[in-house]
């Protein structure tokens, strides 16, 4: 008989392309894929992966296993989900990614909702950005996961994936207490054609959504300081070393030396959670997403 967790060693293997991928989706060492790989090897008869340069690759028997070890992961997660929702009650561990201001500004009032109503359910929380969480979810690592896209450049979402919307997460624009645009009421991102901006990493969302609102504008932004939370750009604006976006949710106190303008046409982004479609009949992810949004609600 198969074994359910080397078919998910497979799976993971066939999604990532390599041993040390699917180590790491899976949480393991990759001597233990290797040796699961050994196992299920073992148990078809078959060589289900060949070496290939420095890496290896799925032979055929392995590919077309790999296919029955998707549909029934699926299948298994489906009778899950059924079982708990007969059940009737949000129990066991619900894994939640989430990017870094709504680890702040949503989950902590969220997980004590969750705490209080369902104590047999335990929430695991992971820091992670959106576009790595979403996939995250696709894969299987995680249940469910925070994400984000912006007012005029929204982030596909697979079509595995369901989708709750939260909040609409306003953004300012940040520069320093000295900047000749300081004093105004409000400001557009055009205005500051000029200026050096921090941004978030590079190859992030959020960083090709500044770089592709300022040229839609036609400016080219000079990008001359990367950072990845958003207390740290603003302690770059306060030494006058550049201006920025910064959101709203999660925001800790503002250094004395920065003016936050609001924009002029409004710079938000939307907030939602997913999760994979065929879990969404389980009580706990139900529970989850009610609780994000009633902490949704009360920001």
């Amino acid at each position: 008989m198969l074994n359910l967790e080397r078919l998910r060693t497979l799976d993971a293997l066939a999604r990532h392309g390599s041993v040390s991928g699917a180590a790491g989706g899976l949480h393991v060492t990759t001597s233990a894929v290797s040796q699961q790989m050994a196992k299920l090897e073992r148990e078809v008869g078959q060589p289900l992966l060949a070496k290939n340069g420095r890496g290896v690759r799925l032979t055929d028997a392995g590919r077309l296993l790999a296919d029955h070890a998707a549909r029934i992961i699926s299948q298994v997660e489906l009778a899950q989900a059924d079982v708990e929702a007969r059940r009737g009650c949000a129990v066991g561990e619900l894994r939640i990614g989430a990017f870094p201001t709504a680890m702040r500004g949503l989950l902590p009032r969220a997980l004590n909702a969750l705490r209080a109503g369902h104590p047999e359910l335990r929430a695991l929380v992971r820091e992670r950005e959106p576009e790595e969480s979403m996939a995250a979810v696709v894969r299987g690592d995680l249940d469910m996961a925070l994400a984000i896209d912006w007012h005029n450049k929204r982030m596909p979402v697979p079509a595995e994936l369901s989708r709750a919307h939260l909040l609409d997460d306003a953004a300012d624009i940040a520069v320093p207490a000295g900047h000749p645009q300081a004093g105004r009421a409000e400001i557009a991102l055009g205005d500051l054609a000029d200026d050096d901006w921090i941004s978030w990493n590079e190859g992030q969302f959020c960083h090709e959504w500044l770089v592709f609102t300022l040229r839609g504008m036609g400016v080219e932004p000079r990008i001359a300081h990367i950072a990845e939370e958003h207390h740290t750009q603003l302690a770059f604006v306060e030494a006058g070393l550049g201006v920025c976006v910064t959101p709203r949710l999660g925001r800790g106190p503002v250094p004395p030396g920065v003016r936050l303008l609001p924009a002029v046409d409004t710079v938000r982004r939307h907030v939602y959670v997913v999760w994979r479609t065929d879990a969404g009949r389980r009580p706990s992810i139900r529970a989850a997403v009610e609780a994000l949004q009633e902490a949704a609600a009360a920001v």
